[in-house]
């Protein structure tokens, strides 16, 4: 690629800032445009700066020379330009999509009114202005009723009982985060939540919004158990935004399909990050996002051997609460196969409790929940795939509380 190919980055989150600050490096100049009015900032921290542990400033990340403020709204990709809602043009050479993710809204009565605008009282947890919009109505004693146990709705329970919220947590699923643990690993959360004041239902679907003079009072359940609320949160997960791929006719399935080179079906055009779909696979994760950026990076300064092959992603969550720090590991198959070996450990006492799956002398999968200084060591014996050597260093890893 030549020092004057304009390359031009939507979106500011992680994975579109982290390809601008490589470029750089590179010695390859990005446009890049981000329509939030914040700077940049590290969205997986969100939950931090909620429950007031960290400013906003604090998760602030670098930010690029060349940051455009602005809201795309469409892609010509004959003429190869982007248009801004202000109506100005930017034109490019290779385009990159980092578009990210938006909240997954459920379809509850009373949740929008007539020009689709949420109730006051009820929030997303999936930006800056969400975060910040919450922080301002959450106070001691404040009812909140939070819709959605997977990890977003645990990191924002978890944060808004740290700010003196009395909170619920309403989950559809027969456990909080089912996706990620196995039922003794969700247990473990559970307690933790609750010792922090969190009420928590599970099986239970929420059907109802109820709104008086625009804001919210109240959830109702599908079995008509209401639930008095000052404020709701939704965290039912996230849809990539692949809206503007879609109208410029990219191919698009779950998300925007690329290819080893991040490409897109028009070889303009890259994605990267939560509206990337690699493989078959939608990550949804920093990891794989910051990965992807890493890689596209090296192709568009030139290194022409440089390929995205996936990412083999870790879940991390660290909650932190009144009386200990609370951490929580999950990588890999976490449910065995028939013929696996399973290593288990459980601390009752000290709340913590350990599980790998072993297959074919490999580590396959694992969950950790308590004290972790054994997820690096884990987590690198996973990552490298390598056979687990004969003389029992599994045992060692799991119960060494030594360095991450």
């Amino acid at each position: 690629m030549t020092s004057n190919t304009r390359v031009v980055v939507i979106g500011a989150g992680l994975a579109g800032v982290r390809l601008a600050r490589r470029l750089g490096e590179l010695g390859t100049p990005v446009t890049l445009i981000g329509e939030e009015e914040h700077r940049p900032y590290n969205r997986v921290l969100l939950a931090e700066v909620l429950a007031g542990r960290y400013s906003p400033e604090v998760i602030a990340l670098p930010a690029p020379a060349q940051l455009t403020r602005a809201r795309v709204t469409g892609i010509d990709r004959e003429a190869r330009t982007v248009a801004c809602a202000d109506g100005s043009k930017i034109a490019y050479d290779t385009l990159v999509l980092a578009t990210g993710s938006n909240p997954v809204l459920p379809p509850l009565r009373g949740l929008f009114s007539p020009d689709h605008v949420l109730p006051e009282g009820v929030h997303a947890f999936r930006t800056m202005d969400d975060c910040l919009g919450l922080s301002k109505q959450v106070r001691p004693g404040v009812k909140a009723v939070v819709i959605g146990g997977g990890l977003l709705g645990v990191s924002a329970a978890r944060a808004l009982a740290q700010r003196g919220a009395q909170v619920v947590l309403a989950q559809q699923g027969e456990r909080l985060m089912e996706r990620q643990l196995d039922p003794s690993a969700s247990k473990l959360v559970q307690r933790h939540l609750k010792n922090l004041g969190v009420e928590i239902h599970t099986e239970c679907r929420v059907r109802d919004v109820r709104v008086v003079g625009g804001a919210v009072r109240s959830v109702e359940m599908s079995d008509g158990y209401a639930l008095d609320a000052d404020l709701v949160v939704l965290a039912c997960g996230v849809h990539p935004r692949a809206g503007l791929a879609s109208n410029a006719g990219l191919e698009i399935r779950k998300g925007i399909v690329v290819d080893d080179e991040l490409r897109t079906s028009d070889p303009h055009i890259h994605a990267i990050g939560d509206c990337a779909q690699h493989d078959g696979v939608l990550y949804g994760l920093a990891t794989p996002a910051l990965e992807q950026a890493d890689a596209l990076a090296e192709l568009l300064a030139g290194r022409t051997n440089a390929r995205y092959t996936g990412t083999r992603s870790l879940t991390r969550l660290t909650l932190t609460g009144a009386h200990s720090p609370f951490d929580l590991a999950a990588f890999g198959e976490t449910e065995p196969r028939p013929g696996d070996d399973v290593v288990q450990l459980t601390d009752a006492t000290r709340g913590t409790y350990r599980k790998v799956v072993v297959r074919d002398d490999r580590l396959v999968g694992g969950v950790l929940v308590g004290e972790l200084g054994t997820v690096g060591a884990l987590a690198r014996a996973w990552e490298g795939a390598e056979p687990l050597p004969d003389d029992g260093p599994l045992l060692h890893l799991l119960t060494n509380d030594g360095g991450s």
